[in-house]
């Protein structure tokens, strides 16, 4: 049975509304359950397995912006879930640890999609990794979006918007 190139392109519009909704309904149960939105449960666990990192350190580690991770950071500390402190021997050096309430949220919340995909994507052959690569990078052209910035994070809305967190 042949499949015509209309139905063909249906089937890959339904899939990326899969993806679309997936990453939604992600988010919404982060939210509504542990409080956090993607990019904050992202910082949360990279602060958590490198606890002492300055917001430059984590900003180059997580692909986003230092404006953007100073905002986060703001909240995060509002809430009590990460503090802030000066190195001793040079006052203009700040480093961020994350709180026992932290800790608690973390545990309890579910893994953050992009780690159920890396550990998924690596166990792919190598031939299999390029051509997901090449095939999503067509799709971005495609739809415009290859020149938008953007970090590797599984979260709907632009990271690099901060009044969004």
């Amino acid at each position: 049975m042949e499949i015509s190139s209309a139905e063909l392109c249906d089937e890959v519009l339904v899939s990326l509304r899969r993806l679309i909704r997936a990453v939604d309904l992600h988010s919404r149960r982060l939210a509504s359950e542990y409080g956090l939105t993607g990019p904050q449960a992202l910082l949360l666990k990279a602060i958590i397995t490198k606890p002492g990192l300055s917001a430059g350190e984590l900003a180059r580690q997580l692909s986003l912006s230092q404006a953007t991770i100073t905002d986060i950071l703001k909240r995060l500390e509002q809430r009590e879930l990460v503090r802030r402190e000066r190195a001793d021997s040079d006052r203009r050096k700040v480093f961020v640890y994350a709180t026992d309430n932290a800790h608690t949220i973390i545990d309890a919340a579910p893994p953050l999609l992009q780690d159920k995909f890396v550990e998924r994507f690596s166990r792919l052959e190598d031939w299999e990794q390029m051509m997901l690569l090449s095939s999503l990078q067509r799709v971005a052209t495609m739809m415009d979006a290859e020149e938008i910035d953007a970090a590797p994070l599984l979260s709907p809305g632009q990271p690099a918007d901060p009044p969004r967190y």
